[in-house]
This record gives structure tokens, sequence and C-alpha cells, in this order.
């Protein structure tokens, strides 16, 4: 794996009354049902910030180091990104409360909620940012219950020394099948570790393909039952489960996405100026490479542009 991502190539393009005004690049692997690459662009061995796409990776060490949760509902929800919507806040005040704690013990800033009727529901009522509804509340709540369950110091959990830490860095190393590259601060606060998108890839489709009854199979299983916990009521990734039976998907900051589906094959992609609405039409056109196809997919493989509040153009892949 190189040292430094040298960056994607064109993967989508801004179109605006028939004008191409932008592109959008990137970098994106495809791997067939037994790992191989079968299409690429770009730099997709080289080392990135997955971001919140490692997160059922870090699921998979806090339930190996001890995470006590048996509730399918509970383990998406540590895998999560989620909107901050009122289910969602409910089910990490309940964990926390489980292992007697409060919201002051998430180490993750203070945020309002993610979805926007979450966020107009808050403001509206007279709140404001808080720990709980940041959207990897979820995840440091797992973080917090396994140092409990094992014993380890709940002061500095979110530090890359902390005996957690270093299991979750083990598996993401393990099932990359790569050695981390660089330990950043994710936007959490807790580390963000990088490897390469084939490494992310590849660590996908290790999940959906795991024996029923392992820990990796569990937490795909968990994600893949409960979208809505994942992401929200219309996250991109929770739309995506929901719609493509048997896919595996997670949204990371800065344009990441990383999915998979069983017997199939796996996708992995960043575009490199972070931008979201390139995301989704790039992923469509990965996918359709496998030969998948739902109507959800339809759905995200152009981006509409307005103008004057009618559509004029879209973002659209061009790889």
């Amino acid at each position: 794996m190189g040292k430094t991502y040298e960056g994607g190539v064109p993967l989508a393009e801004v179109v605006r009354s028939g004008f191409v005004e932008g592109l959008h690049r990137g970098s994106v692997v495809v791997l067939d049902a037994a790992g191989a690459s079968v299409a690429g662009a770009g730099d997709v061995t080289s080392p990135i910030f997955p971001r919140s796409s490692n997160k059922p990776m870090q699921a998979i060490g806090m339930l190996r180091s001890g995470l006590p949760l048996t509730d399918p509902a509970d383990v998406a929800l540590v895998s999560a990104s989620h909107a901050g919507e009122e289910f969602h806040v409910e089910r990490v005040n309940a964990l926390l409360a489980r292992a007697g704690l409060g919201e002051e013990a998430l180490h993750c800033p203070p945020d309002l909620p993610v979805g926007d009727a979450a966020r107009e529901a808050v403001l509206r009522s007279g709140g404001g940012a808080r720990r709980i509804q940041m959207n990897c509340s979820g995840k440091h709540t797992g973080m917090l219950l396994t140092c409990v369950a094992a014993g380890w110091p709940l002061n500095g959990y979110w530090l890359p020394e902390h005996p957690l830490q270093q299991r979750l860095a083990a598996a993401i190393e393990e099932f990359t099948g790569e050695t981390v590259a660089a330990v950043g601060v994710d936007g959490c606060g807790a580390p963000v570790l990088a490897v390469s998108l084939t490494g992310l890839a590849r660590a996908y489709l290790r999940l959906v393909s795991a024996e029923p009854g392992s820990v990796e199979r569990t937490v795909a299983d968990a994600m893949r039952a409960f979208p809505e916990l994942v992401g929200g009521t219309q996250a991109d990734d929770t739309r995506l489960m929901r719609g493509v039976p048997g896919l595996l998907a997670k949204v990371g900051a800065e344009g990441v996405i990383a999915a998979a589906v069983p017997g199939v094959g796996a996708v992995a992609l960043k575009i490199d100026d972070g931008a979201a609405r390139a995301r989704m039409p790039v992923l469509v056109a990965a996918l359709r490479r496998l030969g998948v196809e739902a109507p959800v997919l339809a759905e995200y493989a152009e981006l509409p542009l307005l103008g004057g509040g009618l559509p004029v153009g879209a973002v659209r892949p061009v790889w």
C-alpha cells in the first residue's frame, strides 16, 4: 500500500441546462464475490481515512472485547452514524443507563441532530446541542459499555493508546488485511484509522460472507435488520439496505461509502472533495458493474439539480 493518497479521476459531472459546469474526482474499487478486483478508477491502494465506514469493524472489536449486547438493534446502533432522531436518542439513553452512566460520560462533542426534521424539532422546543444527539453517540456508548465490561478505565477511552482502541485497531487490520497507515482524530474525537479503499471493500465483503453466528456476521446482520438505526429515516445507507436485498452499506464523511452484497461483491469509494452529492451516483454505477439492480438504485443514479425550483440538470456518473 502506498504512503500517500494520490487522488482520483473524474467520476461524476455536474450538468446544468446541458452545460457541464463541474466535475467531482475520486477513487472507486469494485471486488467480485471472491475478492478479486473487477473494476476501479483512481488510487485504490493508498491509505485514506474511511471515517465512519470503519464503524462495523469497530463494533466487531467491541463485541470481541466483551460488549454485552444481545439485541441486534443495539448492535446496529453502536455501528451507526445516526440522524439524532427521537428513537435514536432514546435507545442511546437506555444503553447508557444500563451501565449506570449518563450523557456526560460521552466524549463526543455536543451537536444538533443531523436529520432536518429532528434538528428543527429540537430547536422549536428550545433545545440545543447535546452529546447524545451527536451522530456518533451510539459508537461512543458502545465504547463505554465495552470498557465497563472489560474493566478498563473510562477516562481516556477515546485515546489511541487505550486498550479499547488497540483492540478496535486490531479488528480493522484483521478485516481489511492491511496495517493501519495513519491514526487521526475523527470528528467525534475517537481515533480514525487509515486503510486503502481496496482494504475497506475487502472488509465489507468478509462481513457479509462470514459464517452465521460469527461476530462479524452478527454485526452485518444487525445493521441490515435495523437500517434505520444505522443512519436514519431518510439516510442514504438506510435506504440502500432497505431497498437492496442482502446489501450492507455504511457512509463515511468526506465522500466515503462502502457496500457489499453476499455472493456478489463489494464496492468502496471516496469523492476527493468530500461532496456527498456525487457519492451515490458513483456507487450506483459501481454496483451495476456487479449486476446489482433495484428501484432504489434508479432513484440514486443521478442527483437532480434545480433552477428556479425546477429540475434543470443532474449530478451523474462519468465512470
